[in-house]
């Protein structure tokens, strides 16, 4: 660990721990992606489309940013504790959500996870595109155009015609 923190390093350290969330001892990733859902119907959601993506952009660039400070404090490439990108991979996947309800909400949670985990092409190779934060933040980002391409699929082909009522 970096003892001489600056008053900016240890502001991003703490925006890209979520707070307190990245360091959760068991499954880090997992509840930064779960402290987005529940945050999510606040703080993106009820947004315009052209709002989304500005917050969108905006995390990318701040998380970017925050990740280099997390890596500067924990000494180490993406460390588990960063978790702002699984913020930002998760609000992609809800991007052209219908409805936030809580089906398609904990849906887009699992989709996400999953391909955050399997990491397929070119989501693994993502992470070595970028310098520093940008690195943790892009492969989450793929990550998350994944899971909305499958959860838009789930939501408007095969919920809405089959159970309208969940969606």
């Amino acid at each position: 660990m970096n003892a001489g923190n600056t008053v900016l390093q240890t502001l991003g350290r703490h925006l890209a721990t979520v707070g307190p969330v990245g360091y959760i001892p068991i499954a880090p990733g997992t509840w930064g992606s779960l402290a987005a859902v529940i945050a999510a119907p606040w703080l993106f959601l009820p947004f315009s489309l052209t709002v989304q993506i500005l917050i969108l952009a905006a995390l990318f660039l701040l998380g970017s940013w925050a990740c280099s400070a997390a890596e500067t404090h924990f000494g180490r490439k993406d460390p588990g504790q960063a978790v702002i990108d699984e913020v930002l991979g998760q609000w992609v996947t809800f991007l052209f959500l219908a409805s936030s309800g809580i089906f398609l909400l904990a849906a887009g949670f699992f989709l996400f996870r999953l391909f955050d985990i399997l990491k397929p092409w070119p989501v693994r190779s993502s992470e070595k595109w970028f310098p520093g934060g940008y690195s943790v933040m892009v492969d989450d980002l793929l990550a998350g155009i994944y899971a909305l391409a499958a959860l838009t699929i789930l939501e408007r082909l095969i919920l809405a015609n089959l159970f309208p009522s969940i969606v």
